[in-house]
């Protein structure tokens, strides 16, 4: 008789109906992992059905209702996993209350799932899906950005940009997971993509492509998060994340990110690969001059791991999904008198529940 093979490694994925978090899901179904995916409401089949479809759902997928708001609310379904991939974060960028509406809940889930983590006994990696916003939010940028960099929070709390309180939710999220995993010996490791680009099979509009696609949009409160932009593929980046996961020598931060490019050259390429859409030349405050700012993922790339998708390729894929879904139309040259601006701009606002403050994945930009 042979062997029996190994049984099948049981992983928990939080914020698993988001974009990454879904599209990781999907990868590590097909590779036989034993999937527990936490959402915050799992009776509700518009926001997991593009789960419980996917190929092997049935037998390996199992989900579980969870939120970081709730203490202990991740123990059962983090019990006898030996992996936790925590993409789940609180995204209200409209918010009243920030400290209370995002930090808080963001640090305090963290810290939640640290507990759970070291509860169960049977974790030994937690890989955090983190944010750019962590690395590189400052007053002047770097030519190139690596793990030994930090955003500097003062800079932050001074200026409050689009976005700040998401970015500081992120900062210290990470710093107190950090210590806790130290105390409680898990291997905790943090992924820091940039604007994640690509296909989704989720029922929303990604917030990520809102901001990845505002040159065609016209969002122009956007534009300052790509001006000196990079960006990563949705599907290297959960090949990273199983990667590092199954990587024994993986600990620490990993930059995941594949292109660096300016708002200009992005608005460029979009222009000579769909003329059917009105890109602007020109955009206000922002020098055409402007350099490129680096994001290097050699430590990721010296474990041996290697990117598959060109900067063409994600846009091209983003775009082929929005359009299916019907969240951007097959061109924006006829009317460029600003309707179609407003138009598109709300039914993206329509799909995306971006303010309803569910458990969802993060918005990786800086």
């Amino acid at each position: 008789m042979s062997p029996a093979p190994p049984p099948a490694t049981t992983v928990c994925v939080t914020g698993a109906s988001g974009f990454i978090g879904s599209w990781l899901v999907m990868r590590l179904l097909e590779r036989g992992y034993i999937v527990r995916a936490t959402v915050r409401d799992p009776e509700n089949l518009k926001k997991v059905k593009h789960l419980t479809e996917l190929p092997r759902a049935d037998t390996n997928l199992t989900l579980w209702k969870a939120d970081m708001n709730t203490e202990g609310s991740y123990d059962e379904a983090v019990q006898g996993c030996i992996g936790v991939f925590h993409m789940a974060t609180p995204m209200d960028f409209e918010s009243d209350d920030p400290e209370n509406e995002v930090i808080k809940p963001t640090v305090d889930g963290m810290m939640s799932i640290m507990r759970s983590c070291a509860k169960a006994k049977t974790v030994k990696k937690l890989i955090f899906t983190n944010s750019a916003g962590t690395l590189n939010v400052e007053e002047h940028q770097k030519p190139v950005y690596d793990e030994t960099n930090w955003s500097d929070l003062d800079f932050i709390y001074s200026k409050k940009m689009t976005g700040w309180m998401y970015f500081v939710s992120k900062i210290l999220a990470e710093k107190a997971a950090m210590e806790a995993a130290k105390q409680d010996n898990i291997n905790f490791i943090s992924i820091i993509p940039p604007v994640v680009v690509g296909p989704f099979f989720m029922p929303t509009f990604p917030p990520s492509l809102i901001t990845a696609l505002s040159p065609i949009t016209g969002n122009d409160a956007h534009y300052s998060i790509i001006k000196q932009g990079q960006f990563v593929h949705v599907d290297d980046l959960c090949e990273a994340h199983i990667f590092l996961f199954e990587h024994p020598k993986a600990e620490g931060r990993y930059i995941c990110s594949s292109h660096d490019a300016t708002i200009y050259d992005i608005a460029d390429m979009l222009r000579e690969k769909w003329p059917e859409y009105h890109i602007p030349t020109q955009f206000e405050g922002i020098d055409k001059d402007i350099p490129v700012v680096r994001f290097s993922s050699k430590k990721l790339v010296e474990m041996g791991f290697s990117f598959k998708y060109s900067l063409e390729d994600m846009f091209r894929e983003a775009i082929d999904s929005c359009r299916e879904k019907g969240f951007l139309p097959f061109d924006t040259q006829i009317h460029n008198n600003g309707e179609n601006k407003e138009s598109i701009l709300s039914s993206q606002e329509k799909h995306s529940n971006i303010t309803d403050n569910q458990e969802k994945e993060l918005l990786p930009n800086s």
